[in-house]
């Protein structure tokens, strides 16, 4: 009876091994090895690259000489298949990075295994017969200047007292700026940013800068005018300034819908400008009791 059971084991075995090696050989007639990476999701792909030891171009692994596999293709559309001229109208409407794209599936092979028993890993993917547009990359390359040129609303500015203050004393000035979400077209593709301020740049319009600091200071209730806040002002001249906030946003993109990527560097966006009035006060001593004389001077 054990021996039934081994015997029958290693029947088992052996034909799910030629099964494998008939479905290997069956699909791997195109004989493009390549070495690479991949993900539960299919190939991991550095931009467009030539597939070695063909002339397409596609998204294929890129080469780590750990990996215990090596990887192929075959093409979906089969010339003299019934479906071959319909598979080829499928395949153009799907892959239109560049002209003449073609649908593959993508096989798998452990590389101690020879000959090899190729087993499906992914696909239908697009390949070209000439290198596409690297989108992506393109988009990459230049989102952190559209980012600054994008339509981020900056901090709004007011102070306390305003628009007029004293000289001498405590100014308090705030900002307002929130995160904003906008889409913008690049290259002709989608693309969806989130800003988001992180800090702020103060002129004080009288040669006095403060930050950049996190800090856009709050508004005050008004017997607390004159304290001093993280982000007010003592003006020592009379004048008339223009205060500004540089508020400094960042961001993230998507391209169509696809997951959020941290656009390099900063955003900066400066508010309209705030006009503030310093004047001087004035302190005099008067003689008259006003309660005894309300039309003396000084009451």
């Amino acid at each position: 009876m054990a021996a039934s059971r081994s015997l029958q084991a290693s029947l088992t075995l052996l034909c799910m091994f030629a099964s494998m090696f008939v479905m290997g050989t069956a699909d791997a007639e195109s004989g493009h090895r390549v070495d690479g990476e991949w993900t539960e999701n299919g190939v991991t792909a550095d931009g467009w690259q030539q597939i070695p030891g063909t002339t397409e171009w596609g998204s294929f692994p890129a080469a780590l000489p750990d990996d215990p596999y090596e990887y192929d293709f075959k093409f979906l559309c089969q010339v003299g298949d019934s479906e071959f001229i319909a598979c080829r109208a499928n395949a153009g409407s799907r892959c239109k990075e560049a002209p003449d794209g073609q649908l593959v599936n993508w096989y798998r092979n452990l590389k101690i295994v020879s000959p090899p028993v190729w087993e499906f890993l992914s696909g239908p993917t697009c390949i070209y017969s000439q290198k596409p547009r690297d989108i992506l990359a393109e988009i990459a390359a230049s989102i952190e200047h559209e980012f600054q040129n994008s339509p981020v609303v900056p901090a709004t500015v007011a102070s306390q007292p305003g628009p007029n203050t004293l000289r001498g004393a405590e100014t308090n000035l705030y900002a307002y700026a929130v995160e904003q979400a906008f889409d913008i077209n690049l290259l002709g593709q989608k693309v969806h940013i989130k800003a988001r301020p992180i800090s702020y740049v103060w002129d004080y319009g009288d040669g006095i800068s403060l930050g950049p600091t996190p800090n856009s200071g709050a508004q005050l209730p008004q017997d607390r005018w004159g304290e001093k806040t993280p982000t007010s002002h003592i003006y020592t001249i009379t004048g008339d300034f223009a205060v500004t906030v540089a508020t400094h946003f960042r961001g993230t993109y998507s391209v169509n819908g696809g997951a959020p990527l941290a656009i390099p560097g900063q955003g900066t966006f400066i508010s309209a400008p705030l006009p503030v009035s310093v004047w001087r006060s004035v302190t005099k001593t008067y003689a008259d009791d006003c309660h005894q004389n309300p039309l003396g001077v000084g009451c």
